[in-house]
């Protein structure tokens, strides 16, 4: 079959979306998930995600890693499907979708899209690193002299090592900057590789050290390989709130793909 397909990026996390309201694209085809996703011999990209229609807001997120599984939230998809939908004339400025981890809510101004994501309440804290959960389980170890960990092979080997079940865990390195700025490289289950920026991850370190004291602000600039995103929250009794990741969000380019 030929699916029309648009290529997004956000800090360099790239994504083939394709808009999927018409419900026609195979959802369980692995196969061509992963040749759409491949480097080499398809378009390219971390993930696919398809628009769809969704009773109760302006649509669904659906998102698939680079091997052809679906998978947990996405933020930086989650930011370009809202350019994406902008795009398709579906929404205006403000948006309400639906993800696997329940209801987002949004806003794009140009290619600037600021995204809310879910509560979270429980950080855990260990001796080595935190854990927690922003829609993605997400390891944040903080790293001293980023530039040279090799964050494929160190990331591979917590993710399968034994703190993690089958499932795994994204792997996320940190170096603190200055009081509100943090450079953050990750390793992505499903892609399995380091990825050039990850939502839910700088989502999860800017969390993670305002926890434990790495900063005392509210909005935390987070330096990626492929550019610089910003995450805004609220601490409350319950934990934090009112979460925000900001950044740009661009389609690349547009065309036509059999599979």
């Amino acid at each position: 079959m030929t699916y029309t397909f648009y290529k997004y990026q956000g800090t360099g996390n790239d994504f083939v979306f394709i808009d999927n309201r018409q419900n026609k694209f195979n959802k369980k085809d692995a196969k061509c998930i992963a040749f759409l996703c491949d480097r080499r011999f398809g378009i390219g990209a971390d993930g696919l995600i398809l628009l769809e229609e969704d009773e109760t807001t302006d649509f669904k997120m659906v998102y698939f890693n680079a091997d052809g599984n679906e998978s947990s939230m996405c933020g930086n998809g989650g930011r370009c499907i809202v350019a994406f939908a902008r795009h398709l004339g579906v929404i205006g400025k403000k948006t309400t979708f639906n993800a696997i981890d329940g209801i987002h809510h949004a806003t794009i101004e140009d290619d600037f899209v600021k995204l809310q994501m879910q509560n979270v309440e429980a950080i855990e804290e260990y001796d080595t690193h935190l854990f927690l959960n922003t829609g993605s389980p997400h390891h944040v170890e903080i790293a001293e002299n980023l530039k040279t960990v090799d964050v494929k092979e160190e990331g591979a080997k917590i993710r399968y090592g034994k703190l993690y079940d089958e499932a795994g865990s994204n792997i996320n390195f940190v170096e603190r900057i200055n009081a509100e700025t943090f450079a953050v490289r990750t390793y992505e289950r499903g892609v399995e590789d380091e990825t050039f920026s990850c939502g839910t991850g700088v989502t999860a370190v800017a969390l993670g050290m305002h926890y434990i004291g790495e900063t005392v602000k509210n909005e935390v600039a987070l330096n990626t390989e492929g550019g610089a995103l910003k995450v805004s929250f609220d601490k409350t009794e319950k934990g934090y709130e009112n979460i925000w990741l900001q950044g740009p969000a661009k389609q690349v380019f547009k065309g036509e793909i059999k599979c």
